[in-house]
């Protein structure tokens, strides 16, 4: 039997150990784990998903990508001839950004955000995953936020901000926490829910998405 690819994207400044909680039948789904590669001087969100999109070896290959990932990998899509897209804790289009996300694009708020203090990891966990974060939970972003370079930190944030898609694509399948406290669920239309998933869901609810990625692999959309 032909195995199905799936590519899997990190989350903002995150690495793919991400992933690491991830299993897939092996004798089905062949897993392929993506990383961020710093982005060119002014390089457009579509060039840089165009560069991302050489990495894919294989047709008819399943995208995932979480949160800034998600974002990443349905511009990807232009490129490739995917079979899926699944979007994990993200959005599918502008319109979905909340309110505070849409006020900072107006005001340009997001420049005057410091991303050189993010080299202080705490900095960076707090504002990645919101400043309600536990203190024990310090030591596993740690290990899973790997690109402190402020020159991604600072594209990263604006092209967040500034994503220019309106119109969702309806072929996207995107799975989103009822507790997300970064894309909050009031914005997020023709999503699956899961019960108490937060915005690092893919470590938190990684048994959930064992039980059900596979599921939703399959189905013939």
């Amino acid at each position: 039997m032909t195995k199905i690819h799936v590519y899997f994207m990190p989350g903002m400044a995150a690495s793919s150990s991400i992933f690491e909680r991830i299993k897939l039948p092996t004798d089905t789904f062949e897993m392929h784990l993506l990383e961020w590669v710093l982005p060119e001087k002014a390089e457009t969100l579509e060039h840089y998903a165009l560069r991302m999109a050489k990495k894919v070896k294989h047709d008819k290959a399943i995208l995932v990508g979480v949160s800034f990932g998600g974002i990443l990998v349905q511009e990807m899509k232009s490129f490739l001839n995917t079979s899926k897209v699944i979007i994990i804790s993200s959005v599918k289009s502008n319109v979905e950004l909340p309110r505070k996300m849409k006020l900072a694009k107006t005001t340009k708020a997001y420049k005057l955000i410091p991303t050189q203090l993010f080299e202080n990891m705490e900095h960076l966990a707090k504002y990645t995953f919101g400043s309600s974060i536990l203190k024990q939970r310090l030591k596993l972003y740690e290990k899973f936020l790997s690109v402190r370079d402020k020159s991604y930190l600072d594209w990263a944030i604006e092209n967040i901000i500034n994503w220019k898609r309106t119109k969702i694509d309806a072929e996207i399948i995107h799975i989103h926490g009822d507790a997300d406290e970064v894309f909050p669920i009031q914005y997020i239309k023709n999503a699956i829910h899961v019960k108490g998933g937060t915005h690092i869901m893919i470590l938190t609810r990684y048994r959930w998405l064992n039980d059900n990625l596979p599921k939703i692999m399959l189905e013939e959309q």
